[in-house]
């Protein structure tokens, strides 16, 4: 049993903007490079779930032109982090003070004053995550790199994270997949 987490390309906005669960599209080009580096590569008639935000909707539409035997299938419970009020903001304008803020609480505080706290993310992620397992087929996850880090937490057997430091810092690059083999990797 394998599950295929794949990262949306690279979005349409300048490098270092935060945009978390904010419905912004992907590049296009980019996009239809990663479904077809990808629809060589899925085996077939696999079901195929996505985030609801067009950067991964539109990779994983792309995927099923190109593989008509996928099938798709929008969940909720795979989008991105919120991040509040730092939505759409540089990093660098978010403040050191407030960053400090959620770092020294990560499990429960909620970024930007009214985002999701981590441990809301692993919850929603973990229930998907859980319904793949139950499920002991193979299946493709079209995501954000929040989410491919909670299951590479949760194949570990990891439900809650403590601080900070316990979330997994391994990039996620834009249109790469990291292959889960039998619930761990």
């Amino acid at each position: 049993m394998r599950l295929w987490l794949l990262r949306h390309a690279r979005v349409a906005l300048p490098e270092g903007v935060c945009y978390g669960a904010s419905d912004v599209a992907a590049d296009a080009q980019a996009t239809e490079a990663a479904a077809r580096q990808w629809a060589e590569r899925v085996p077939p008639r696999l079901a195929v779930q996505h985030s609801p935000l067009q950067r991964c909707e539109r990779l994983a539409l792309s995927l099923q032109a190109l593989r008509p035997d996928l099938t798709l299938e929008s969940d909720a419970r795979l989008r991105e982090l919120d991040f509040g009020d730092w939505e759409g903001r540089p990093w660098s304008a978010v403040g050191r003070e407030a960053m400090d803020a959620w770092l020294a609480d990560f499990a429960q505080a909620r970024p930007g004053g009214h985002g999701e706290s981590v441990a809301a993310l692993m919850a929603r992620v973990g229930a998907a995550f859980d319904d793949w397992r139950a499920s002991e087929r193979d299946a493709v996850w079209v995501t954000h790199a929040g989410v491919i880090r909670a299951v590479r937490l949760l194949a570990q057997g990891v439900r809650r994270v403590r601080v900070a430091g316990d979330w997994p810092m391994q990039n996620v690059a834009f249109g790469e997949a990291w292959v889960l083999q039998g619930g761990e990797r």
